[in-house]
């Protein structure tokens, strides 16, 4: 009996400890935050890069010009003549040939670039014109050729036909070039006149282009102040020591006349 007792005093401080283990556990258990359920990641809950900072629009800046490169290799022309100043091109014509400017009007009358005595001569600048054309009046000569070389095509400027079928030429310097629009084509009688440089002011200048413009039944128009005046002249028969002009003012590239800056009442003398 008494070995009975005993066991179920060990028994019931068995079961004692147990519960209190438990409630120990479970105090401890209902302390504890519990854990936040994890989900997964979508593409749009990534958190997004650093930034950048956003960079300035590149301003335009206006392309730094070109230097004027001429077609024509004049160092080499130079090598054969330093007379050489330029090259005209009429296209559609045989006219394609060096200007050439020695001071006189005689010299390349009867000389070709090289110097040789020829009666076909070369085309050449007035002895009064600046060498770089920027004079007013701008007067080439070149002799009319049977042949059909140097100035013989300007001839044909004075059927209307033709001369709306060649509007524009072109005369190359070495560090630029001219484009020019023909204006008017007609003969008269040699004289000063035709080659005439100097004008007091520009009303007169103008006014001497209108008179050029008059003596050609199909003249183009023209805008006034004209800024310079091209005359290519050469032998024509028609009267007695006979010259055909062929005229035309200087246009930018989309073919616009250029015009004159005038100063303030215009009066200086220029050429």
């Amino acid at each position: 009996m008494k070995r009975t007792g005993k066991l179920l005093i060990g028994i019931a401080v068995i079961l004692l400890l147990a519960a209190g283990t438990v409630a120990i556990t479970g105090q401890f258990a209902w302390n504890r935050k519990p854990a936040e359920p994890s989900e997964p990641q979508t593409e749009s809950q990534t958190a997004p890069p650093t930034a950048q900072a956003p960079t300035e629009p590149e301003i335009a800046t206006e392309a730094e010009t070109e230097p004027y490169v001429s077609p024509i290799d004049f160092e080499v022309l130079w090598e054969k003549n330093p007379d050489v100043i330029g090259w005209i091109t009429i296209e559609g014509t045989h006219i394609d040939y060096p200007i050439l400017y020695s001071g006189d009007n005689d010299y390349y009358l009867h000389h070709d670039i090289d110097g040789n005595e020829t009666v076909a001569g070369s085309i050449f600048l007035d002895l009064e014109d600046k060498t770089d054309m920027t004079s007013r009046h701008n007067v080439i000569y070149g002799h009319r050729m049977k042949d059909g070389s140097m100035f013989k095509d300007v001839i044909r400027f004075r059927e209307e036909q033709f001369f709306k079928e060649h509007p524009y030429y072109t005369i190359y310097l070495p560090d630029r070039e001219i484009r020019l629009k023909v204006i008017s084509c007609y003969y008269a009688a040699n004289s000063y006149q035709l080659r005439r440089m100097y004008f007091p002011t520009q009303r007169a200048f103008d006014k001497f282009v209108e008179r050029s413009l008059e003596k050609c039944p199909y003249a183009e128009e023209v805008e006034y102040p004209v800024k310079s005046l091209f005359t290519l002249i050469t032998c024509s028969y028609e009267v007695d020591d006979a010259r055909t002009m062929l005229l035309a003012v200087e246009v930018d590239g989309d073919g616009n006349q250029i015009l004159a800056e005038t100063a303030a009442g215009g009066q200086t003398k220029t050429r």
